[in-house]
């Protein structure tokens, strides 16, 4: 049995989940609501303060969907209670990060600076000139948000300039060595 999917998911105070036909499930919490419509095979069931999902057969699909479905709804509950956030840094000469209303505006040594509006549910908070801070309560849209805002001018492995996940490891090169 899949061992995510097993274990049930706790509702902190304060969280209501609903659980309406072709399993949509919606979460409120202090945060936000947040809701979405779940793969009808699977079994979600509110007990007491706990959701427990459930598969209705052993099938390879049936498995894949049920630690899916499980983790879809936790991530729900904690974006509703805690939020979610990724912090980008924006390295190199010049390269700068501002926040202009709700416009996120980069310079990345092009010839134009970069401007990305912020989504709906979503907020960056730019610290300093170099660090991006992208908040939200859907774990996806946060995680999609940064994703785009550093393909705007991803890492490059040579003098290590452009836009990386402060968690994330760039592999340092060795440029080319001249001629004697």
């Amino acid at each position: 049995m899949s061992r995510i999917g097993r274990m049930p998911i706790a509702i902190p105070a304060g969280v209501t989940v609903d659980i309406a036909e072709n399993n949509k499930v919606t979460v409120k919490g202090p945060k936000g609501t947040l809701e979405r419509v779940l793969p009808e095979e699977m079994e979600i069931k509110l007990e007491g303060a706990e959701i427990v999902v459930s598969r209705p057969n052993d099938l390879k699909k049936m498995k894949s969907l049920h630690g899916l479905t499980r983790t879809l709804i936790s991530n729900m509950v904690i974006g509703v209670t805690q939020g979610y956030e990724k912090v980008l840094e924006v390295n190199g000469v010049g390269y700068r990060a501002q926040k202009n209303g709700k416009t996120l505006v980069l310079s990345l040594g092009y010839s134009h600076p970069v401007e990305m509006v912020d989504p709906e549910g979503l907020e960056s908070v730019v610290e300093g000139t170099n660090k991006i801070t992208v908040k939200g309560i859907d774990k996806e849209k946060v995680g999609q948000y940064a994703a785009e805002i550093r393909s705007k001018r991803g890492p490059e492995p040579y003098k290590g300039k452009g836009i990386k996940y402060a968690d994330e490891v760039i592999r340092r090169k060795v440029g080319k060595t001249g001629k004697k």
